[in-house]
């Protein structure tokens, strides 16, 4: 009975090299966003520029909350007013 070499690493070997390979990136991209709030904390006009995320922060809030929100959209309440109006006797208006 002859043994055949597999190709590639195994299972368990495949999974340890993925995760040193996403421990890898995580390491580079945390080393690089402290690089780049270092180089923003550095500058005059840092202030500014964290009200302006704020705010950046706040509109984009509203836009995911009206998003959700379960308002019916202009047009159909325009329409619905016109029907109510239309159906109103004339000496109601």
């Amino acid at each position: 009975m002859t043994h055949t070499p597999r190709s590639g690493p195994r299972l368990d070997e495949q999974a340890v090299l993925l995760v040193a390979g996403l421990a890898d990136l995580a390491v580079s991209t945390i080393g690089s966003a402290a690089g780049t709030l270092q180089q923003l904390l550095r500058r005059s006009d840092g202030p500014e520029i964290a009200r302006e995320a704020q705010q950046d922060l706040v509109a984009r809030g509203r836009i995911v909350l009206d998003r959700a929100a379960a308002s019916p959209a202009h047009l159909e309440v325009l329409a619905q007013h016109a029907l109510a109006r239309q159906a109103a006797p004339v000496g109601d208006e």
